[in-house]
């Protein structure tokens, strides 16, 4: 849609015309995006006014603002909000040469360092022959950005990542900018408080990406112990075991190795404390616990051999092991399927959205993986019970199954529905149960999950570090794997849905085989030469304890979407590299990243339950 003339001019003097500063001064401004949002409002209104030309100029705004910053990426460090049904949002290519020369006009007149930052930043990628002065603008102004928690969480910590980049391509040309910056980030860790949350952490990761502080070492791990100490004073497990695990490597750094070894056993017994808490909770859960106690087991495995006597770790992991084998023994069948109430259908996209408008990015984030529930194992084997009966013909012929490049894949044959125990019967039953569950994901995806991710990257900008932040408080997540789970989260929000399956798929198999082996069941097989090998996702599916850990609902949903020839076969189809690039964005692959979704946060909000504290040290983040 055209939003004013292609041929419509503008230069500075439009710019000054256009209210651009009465616009922005908003005190509850949130970053980039909410500039975005009232620059485009305002330049409807324009153009709704016939103010053409000052319409132009507040488009162009508006466009500027609304990209993501990518810091990480040298050559492309900017990313559209928006992309769906192939279609995106403003990339900076998109931008015409007279529009960079027209921010190349006023970049240095505006006082706004957020929207000078964004605008020298823009000229400085995109004019050509570059002139440096730009990127010096966009570095001054990036790093008068407040280094609180509040602005961090609204994109400060890119623009100061950006900013850091930026100097380090310039070298020499940014004269002793990376030093200002250095004891800018020194000092707003020297000021900050337990009331900050999590901010010095943040602060001291730039520091450490950057090999920063270096010169500070000994006195930035204290500090970070302190914090550590305070929080476990609170009974702020998470938060503590951050600020431990941080501050162990400082020390590390440092030189102090038995100081960053005492950090490290307080991660692990961090783990263990709230092991015992969940036990000891009102409503007591030993799934949770041995999850805990597991990931203390891990962290005391960081611990080199050669310094594990001081602490006695390999005494400590054997009470642990006999721990967690206990509570793991208690947990059997804690674990259930996630079931969330019906949908009217004929309202779906609406109440989807809803689900999601206007809440926090953690209420939204809650809001988008309960749009819809999982299957229902017996409603479902009714339904498609209920079908064959009214439609016995379809039962009575073989049915053969096609992959896409022609070759036969599954083959049923015909069934007399009069006898219900045979097995052609239940073959031709659950044939049935996966042909229903394929037409459910079509209706859930497009009806529920599409309109309500549409409104959640719209009114939020979650980062990787929230969904890697989310995993790591789920049980139901291996050690280990939290950032492998939390990297596929984040990629199929980003709508890189190639990179989420490739990530999600054998982590997930991972997933079922290390709980099932928790429980004490054999998860390989012996060949007839000695040759143990691990089973394969189908193979774990079919064992009967699965249904005991993960509950039938879950199983069948896990078989119908990765296993099973007749439905979408996900992880055959992914480990033999049967699938072209159109097919990672099909409705299949779009529910297996929600209901991965779905399934760690239930495991999070029900462990959350059961503790205030992950609930506490994770909502200044979220937010």
């Amino acid at each position: 849609m055209e939003r004013y003339p292609e041929n419509t001019q503008v230069g500075p003097e439009d710019f000054r015309r256009s209210g651009w500063k009465a616009i922005l001064t908003s005190d509850t401004r949130d970053g980039y995006s909410d500039m975005w949002q009232v620059f485009s409002s305002a330049a409807r209104q324009a153009i709704e006014g016939k103010k053409t030309v000052e319409g132009k100029v507040l488009w162009l705004l508006a466009d500027a603002c609304s990209m993501m910053l990518n810091p990480a990426s040298v050559n492309e460090p900017f990313k559209p909000i928006m992309v769906m049904d192939g279609k995106r949002s403003v990339l900076p290519d998109d931008f015409q040469e007279v529009d960079i020369k027209l921010f190349s006009q006023i970049a240095e007149e505006i006082d706004d360092v957020w929207l000078r930052a964004r605008l020298a930043d823009l000229v400085w990628l995109l004019q050509r022959p570059r002139d440096p002065k730009f990127a010096l603008l966009a570095i001054d102004a990036y790093r008068v950005i407040p280094l609180d928690a509040d602005n961090w969480l609204r994109g400060g910590r890119e623009c100061w990542d950006r900013a850091i980049r930026l100097t380090l391509m310039l070298g020499k040309g940014a004269g002793d900018r990376i030093e200002q910056m250095e004891a800018s980030l020194l000092d707003a860790f020297e000021r900050a408080n337990l009331e900050d949350g999590f901010l010095a952490l943040w602060l001291t990761n730039l520091l450490t990406e950057y090999g920063l502080g270096r010169l500070r070492q000994g006195e930035i791990s204290k500090k970070l112990e302190k914090f550590a100490r305070d929080f476990e004073g609170e009974g702020n497990f998470h938060r503590a075991r951050e600020y431990f695990d941080i501050s162990a490597e400082w020390f590390k750094q440092a030189g102090d190795k038995a100081k960053a070894i005492e950090m490290t056993v307080c991660v692990a017994e961090g783990w263990v404390k709230e092991a015992g808490a969940r036990i000891a909770s009102q409503q007591p859960s030993h799934m949770v616990a041995a999850q805990f106690l597991q990931k203390a087991i891990h962290k005391y495995r960081t611990i080199p051999q050669a310094d594990r006597a001081t602490h006695k770790v390999d005494e400590r992991i054997i009470e642990l092991r006999t721990q967690m084998n206990a509570a793991g023994e208690k947990s059997l069948g804690e674990l259930k399927a996630v079931e969330s109430p019906s949908i009217d259908l004929s309202e779906v996209a609406e109440k989807a959205r809803s689900a999601v408008r206007g809440k926090s990015a953690e209420d939204a984030l809650v809001g988008f993986a309960n749009v819809s529930s999982i299957a229902q194992v017996s409603q479902l084997r009714e339904f498609s019970e209920k079908m064959l009966r009214e439609h016995p013909l379809q039962a009575l012929f073989s049915s053969t199954h096609l992959s896409r490049d022609g070759r036969v894949i599954a083959r049923q044959p015909g069934a007399n529905l009069t006898d219900a125990a045979a097995q052609e019967t239940q073959e031709r039953v659950w044939e049935e149960m996966i042909k229903q569950h394929d037409i459910g994901i079509g209706l859930v995806v497009q009806g529920q999950i599409s309109p309500a991710l549409e409104v959640l990257h719209v009114e939020h900008r979650l980062r990787e570090i929230n969904f890697i932040e989310v995993v790591s408080q789920s049980p139901i997540i291996p050690p280990g794997r939290e950032r492998l789970f939390g990297k596929a989260l984040f990629a199929g929000y980003d709508k890189d849905f190639v990179s989420a399956l490739h990530l999600l798929v054998p982590q997930i198999e991972h997933m079922v085989r290390w709980h099932l082996k928790c429980r004490g069941v054999k998860t390989t097989t012996l060949d007839s030469k000695g040759i143990e090998t691990e089973n394969g996702l189908s193979t774990l599916m079919d064992i009967p304890e699965s249904i005991k850990v993960f509950g039938e609902n879950l199983v069948f949903e896990l078989k119908a979407l990765f296993c099973d020839p007749v439905g979408p076969n996900l992880r055959n189809e992914i480990a033999h590299g049967l699938l072209d690039y159109d097919a990672f964005w099909s409705v299949h692959v779009v529910y297996a990243w929600w209901l991965s979704l779905k399934i760690i946060l239930s495991t999070v909000r029900r462990a959350e339950s059961q503790s205030p504290d992950i609930t506490n040290s994770n909502k200044q983040e979220n937010n």
